[in-house]
This record gives C-alpha cells, sequence and structure tokens, in this order.
C-alpha cells in the first residue's frame, strides 16, 4: 500500500509541477466550433453531444478534451486495445488538430441525467471505497486522482479523467481490464496498480456509486 501511494503522490506532485505533459491541458486546446463537425463520426456511438446512450460506449461529453486526445491517439497507435470499430474510428482522425478540435468540442457538452438508478446499500459501498480506498488491500481512494463525485481535478490538467457520471457497465468494463491487464494505457501504471487489488464487489459497488453522480 505504501509503495503504490507513494508513486501516485508523486505522479500528482509532476503534473501539479509540470513534469507530466502527455494528459496537461494548460492552455485551451482545439476549436470546439471546428470540432462540431469532425466528431459527427463519433456520434453513432457516443452520441452526437457525447451522451451515448449505450453502455458499451462511453459519455465523452464533459470530459477533458486533453483525455480524449491522449485516447485518441493511443488507439492509433496500438496501445490501448479495442475492438476493430474504435481502432478503424480513431484512424479516420487524420491530424492532431483534429483531435484536438474533437476534444474540444465534447469537453464542452455538458453531461445529461444518470442513466441507471444506483442501488443505495451498494452505491454508499462505493463511495467509500471512492473517497477512503481500501487500506488493508492497498487500494487508494479514486477521490485523490478524480475530484468530488469523480467530476475530475481541474481542466488544466486532464491526466486523470472525469469520471462522474459514466455508465456504470463501463466503468465496470474498465476497471476490470485494468485489473485484468487487458489495458494498460494509463500514466505509470497507476490504475493497473490500484485496479489489481480490487475485487469484483468493490468494482461493482464504486461504479454503481459513479453512475449516479452528476
Amino acid at each position: 500500500m505504501k509503495l503504490v501511494t507513494r508513486k501516485i503522490r508523486l505522479l500528482i506532485a509532476a503534473v501539479a509541477l509540470g513534469g507530466f505533459t502527455a494528459g496537461t491541458q494548460a492552455a485551451p486546446i482545439g476549436d470546439a466550433v471546428a470540432g462540431e463537425g469532425k466528431a459527427g463520426l463519433c456520434g453513432g456511438c457516443h452520441g452526437f453531444d457525447g451522451n451515448s446512450e449505450d453502455a458499451t460506449y462511453p459519455r465523452l461529453a464533459g470530459q477533458y478534451a486533453g483525455y480524449i486526445v491522449k485516447q485518441v491517439k493511443d488507439f492509433q497507435k496500438g496501445h490501448r486495445a479495442n475492438n476493430d470499430t474504435m481502432a478503424g474510428m480513431a484512424a479516420m482522425v487524420g491530424s492532431d488538430e483534429d483531435a484536438k478540435d474533437i476534444g474540444a468540442f465534447f469537453a464542452t457538452q455538458k453531461i445529461k441525467g444518470a442513466l441507471t438508478k444506483a442501488d443505495k446499500k451498494v452505491a454508499a459501498a462505493g463511495e467509500k471505497l471512492f473517497r477512503e480506498g481500501n487500506v488493508k488491500s492497498g487500494v487508494y481512494g479514486c477521490i485523490n486522482c478524480h475530484g468530488e463525485k469523480g467530476m475530475g481535478k481541474s481542466a488544466k490538467v486532464s491526466t486523470f479523467p472525469v469520471i462522474g457520471g459514466q455508465h456504470r457497465d463501463y466503468l465496470v468494463k474498465q476497471l476490470t481490464e485494468f485489473r485484468d491487464g487487458a489495458r494498460a494505457n494509463d500514466p505509470a501504471g497507476m490504475m493497473v496498480g490500484v485496479a489489481k487489488n480490487l475485487t469484483d464487489e468493490e468494482i461493482a459497488a464504486v461504479a454503481e456509486y459513479l453512475s449516479a453522480q452528476l
């Protein structure tokens, strides 16, 4: 637990000092107006305003532009594996400017109400884990990186994405993939380090909590 916590704290400090730039949004990124037209290719799956109705596809509305840009590039470079659909769509983003414009557009969209009604008991357990982590198993509290209710720390730093209001099933899938090693494009292996100690029940609980946050 101490090693994981120290690693996370060092990365957070590096981000704050500008030492980690891959996901840092230090200045306005992209043109949201231009991005609206370019984002049309994403709308079929993610919703034209970034509010997907199918939990297979994450909500992009209100997500940090810098984070979206990084994910697009990771798909293009094969750093993040997915089905052929996403790999093909990312390949259609022709330039860094296109990616930035698309990211800027979705970042300006407002996320709509939660699509599922949370189980209060399960969500309460999820909130406790989100805020406090699990000292015994070495799980670091999600709030430290993802902010209050999972709404992010700051628009100036997009390394840690907005996860509040995201589809419950999508969150479960991503946490499970981080835990099992199917996804590993996180900064310095932070999410892999945290998720590897999560149980199925903990993953379900924190996803239940976050999906209802807006």
